[in-house]
């Protein structure tokens, strides 16, 4: 959308809520985002909001169908588990009707700036802190149990009662997209379901259903403070949710990484409750969860039509990460983890 584009839908948005106070609303497009439209609102009163509309094309990957809900259930879900502020608190939602009406997402804008933003200015000493810091906050996330397992909106269903189910079903939507829009991909498609197919009596080790937000990169956390005594002040974009492994969610923590050696962010997980070990079964089970993420990322940009420059940054840096994951969930399978 052009930012009048934007605008008008906002003021749209606000005037189906029945907003108060919209007359004099400031609004500002976010980017950062790649699916949804998001707008910060400054009304009256001290309201500080973000409101989301997803694009009205139908166009896109299985899962993000409905991605709000999937938003509104992570922020009650995380909202108890970390208190008020660290996650937005959601005050309107709208769904779409045949009257044109689109569906939409009001959430309350949390403090800080994004955490990749403001990188390069962290000492050690605080970087190390605040991973810490993020592991405790991680912890608390996972210890939320859900009523099932999978994404909780439609097309999905009733939640899976076993994460393989879930996972299984959750894996075959994104080689089924990748197959209906053509996506490069860096083994032959067969291959890589047959390679996923095989390590999949690992995810019964999976009991319970966890909170998992499944994208938090440094873009989607949020700092607040001054330099040297900064802390983590908000948790974003929590769309990509879906109740399963607390394993799944180390994959965006430690993206391109290895979070074996994130030893200030275990401790901090540790130090909250959240429990594990990097045994072979663990690996293998984080090499699926790398796998289905990088697919997402590959397949992703063909319904978005990206341009030139980023197919060839996806397929050149992502590419290479999915191979790595796949071989690895090989080699976890030779080593007898399944």
């Amino acid at each position: 959308m052009s930012y009048e584009e934007t605008v008008a839908a906002a003021e749209a948005v606000l005037r189906r809520a029945g907003v108060r106070g919209s007359a004099s609303a400031r609004y500002t497009p976010l980017s950062g985002g790649t699916y949804n439209t998001v707008v910060r609102i400054e009304l009256d009163q001290g309201r500080d909001w973000v409101l989301k509309i997803p694009p009205r094309a139908a166009e896109g990957l299985a899962y993000e169908r409905a991605l709000l809900t999937g938003e509104a259930a992570f922020y009650a879900c995380a909202g108890t588990a970390l208190g008020v502020g660290v996650v937005p608190r959601v005050v309107h939602r709208g769904t779409g009707d045949g009257a044109g009406n689109v569906p939409y997402l009001i959430m309350t804008a949390c403090p800080g700036t994004p955490w990749n933003e403001v990188k390069d200015s962290l000492e050690e000493p605080e970087r190390r802190r605040l991973r810490q810091e993020l592991g405790r906050v991680a912890a608390r996330l996972h210890a939320v149990t859900g009523p099932g397992f999978g994404y909780p909106a439609e097309p999905w269903g009733p939640l899976a009662p076993t994460w393989r189910e879930a996972f299984t079903a959750m894996t075959a939507a994104v080689l089924d997209d990748a197959e209906r829009y053509a996506a490069w991909l860096p083994r032959p498609l067969a291959e890589i379901g047959a390679v996923v197919a095989a390590a999949s009596g690992v995810l019964d080790d999976v009991t319970r259903p966890a909170l998992v937000h499944f994208d938090l990169w440094q873009g989607n956390l949020l700092l607040a403070g001054e330099p040297g005594d900064r802390r983590v002040s908000g948790l974003i974009d929590g769309e990509r949710m879906f109740w399963g492994d607390p394993v799944a969610d180390f994959v965006s923590l430690a993206l391109f990484a290895d979070m074996e050696d994130d030893t200030a962010f275990l401790a901090g997980y540790a130090d909250a409750g959240g429990a594990v070990v990097f045994d072979g079964p663990v690996r293998l089970r984080l090499a699926l969860y790398r796998a289905y993420l990088f697919l997402i990322m590959l397949v992703e940009v063909e319904p978005r039509q990206a341009g030139e420059a980023d197919l060839t940054w996806v397929r050149s840096h992502v590419g290479p990460q999915l191979v790595a994951a796949l071989e690895d969930v090989e080699s976890g399978l030779r080593g007898g983890c399944r």
